[in-house]
């Protein structure tokens, strides 16, 4: 979506889902090269005749310049997620080897701790996710969906 950049109309676009009782799955606003206007990826899953609504919906608001479903186009879409693992001696080297192999980075290394950052798409996030479950994840924080059509068409 291509928003007005103003305060409160992240919670009108929630609303619009709420009141349908949609969960959004993944949110990302960014300020996009006019900063008078932010960029929103909005990723939710249900019947494609409600969510066809919501979208009817948000294009009605006054602050949404525009609402697009992209599900069908041709995008490049990618989240990041860092994972902070407990990890000494032994089991640092295990999970820097295996860190290494799944294409993460090492972001931070304490006495007890590993912090690696990671991205891709979904699946490869939640494959990562459940590997590194085994060597004792502490925290992990990942962001949402963050998308771009590709060629010379304009994303929002």
């Amino acid at each position: 979506m291509f928003v007005a950049n103003k305060p409160g109309v992240l919670i009108r676009i929630a609303l619009v889902f709420a009141r349908r009782g949609y969960n959004i799955d993944s949110l990302v606003v960014s300020e996009s090269k006019d900063a008078r206007y932010s960029t929103m990826n909005i990723v939710a899953t249900g019947d494609e005749l409600v969510l066809d609504q919501i979208l009817k919906q948000l294009n009605k608001l006054v602050d949404v310049i525009r609402a697009h479903d992209r599900t069908e186009d041709d995008i490049i879409q990618k989240e990041l997620a860092l994972y902070k693992i407990q990890c000494t001696g032994e089991s640092r080297m295990q999970v820097l080897q295996l860190a290494h192999a799944m294409g993460c980075e090492t972001t931070d290394v304490s006495e007890s701790t590993v912090i690696l950052l990671a991205h891709g798409h979904s699946e490869q996030l939640d494959s990562i996710s459940q590997i590194l479950e085994q060597y004792g994840v502490i925290e992990m924080v990942r962001t949402g969906k963050v998308l771009m059509a590709r060629g010379e068409e304009l994303t929002s």
